[in-house]
């Protein structure tokens, strides 16, 4: 089978990657004190159209300056694996475009997605299309990756792969890539959803509670979890460490936090336009956050409670009052699903 095929492959991966891997985490400690990498733009020989099979050699690495932690935006990053045609649908423009942000070795969650709440027809009579977007994995796996991405996007065309390293410290630019590519080729879905491969997702609560089809329109629609009075930390030690340099003020402005925030087509957009010309950090929320500043828009009050940052016990009748919930692996979503989706219980109105 295609699956056990990938699993047997990305298994012999693993066990032979350990000198990369610490490679990958020395370079990740001592990221604050040396350039970081980047890509280059190419110039494509290949004709228009053709991108999905550009090899990954036509890439060369350089290193940057003035701040590891200063990206580079607007570039123009390629997509690599594309579809351009994935909102196109004869019911019209899709309601919920969700842009999921995987790694490239990510194969086993993005199948449990699938089998879950990325389920693109998990509500009637609602279009919902769903996007895993992704960047290039580390030069020591790319053949191999390359390879079984180009597989597993022939049998689910549903990948999109954008043209820079896939870090963490480059997830801003991911959320940017995607939605350049709304904006390029989905640019009347009405709602669009950031969401992490991390968490546990209620697309129908999300949808009628949260979103309300039947409700008028939002152009200025953002919501999440709102965190507000919240600041940047100056220890190097800490995973969220935001050098001065990089943002002096010693307050963020009101933001959706990153596990899943959804915001309105038209206010994706803008956020798209403005970002052009801020300056990026690499605080992904952060950042949208600073773009909603710019436009002056404030994040909009979700029900309470239905966007869940920390673990939470899975409970039936708990969890279908719920948004999101942060911190769900792979193995614990396809776990609960299948109750999730039982439809013979009776659950108390809140």
């Amino acid at each position: 089978m295609k699956l056990t095929r990938r699993w047997l492959v990305l298994g012999t991966l693993l066990s032979t990657a350990f000198v990369g891997l610490l490679v990958l985490l020395v370079g990740q400690f001592v990221d604050f004190q040396t350039p970081s990498v980047d890509l280059k733009p190419f110039v494509s020989t290949e004709p228009a159209g053709e991108t999905s099979s550009l090899p990954l050699r036509k890439f060369e690495w350089q290193a940057r300056t003035p701040h590891p932690l200063d990206l580079k935006y607007p570039y123009p990053y390629p997509f690599l694996i594309n579809h351009p045609d994935k909102c196109e649908s004869p019911g019209g423009a899709p309601f919920l475009l969700m842009l999921v942000m995987t790694r490239p070795q990510d194969v086993a969650v993005r199948q449990a997605i699938r089998e879950t709440w990325g389920n693109e027809t998990l509500v009637p009579g609602v279009i919902i299309r769903c996007l895993f977007v992704l960047g290039l994995p580390p030069p020591l796996f790319a053949k191999e990756l390359h390879t079984l991405l180009e597989e597993e996007d022939r049998e689910h065309g549903d990948l999109l792969q954008v043209g820079f390293l896939d870090t963490y410290h480059n997830l801003t630019l991911k959320v940017l890539m995607g939605l350049e590519w709304m904006a390029q080729y989905c640019p009347t879905a009405h709602y669009v959803l950031k969401v992490d491969a991390d968490v546990f997702l209620n697309p129908s609560f999300l949808v009628w509670q949260v979103l309300q089809p039947n409700g008028p329109p939002r152009p200025d629609f953002i919501t999440g979890y709102i965190y507000r009075n919240s600041g940047p930390l100056r220890n190097p030690a800490y995973k969220w460490y935001m050098p001065p340099e990089v943002y002096l003020p010693d307050k963020y402005p009101p933001y959706c936090a990153g596990p899943g925030y959804v915001l309105s087509g038209p206010l994706a957009l803008r956020v798209l336009a403005v970002a052009q010309t801020l300056k990026v950090i690499y605080l992904e929320d952060v950042f949208v956050g600073l773009c909603l500043q710019q436009l002056g828009v404030k994040p909009t009050p979700s029900p309470p409670q239905v966007f869940q940052m920390f673990p939470l016990q899975y409970e039936h009748c708990a969890f279908h009052r719920l948004a999101l919930v942060h911190k769900f692996q792979p193995q614990e979503l396809l776990q609960i699903w299948p109750d999730f989706q039982r439809v013979n219980m009776t659950c108390p109105t809140a």
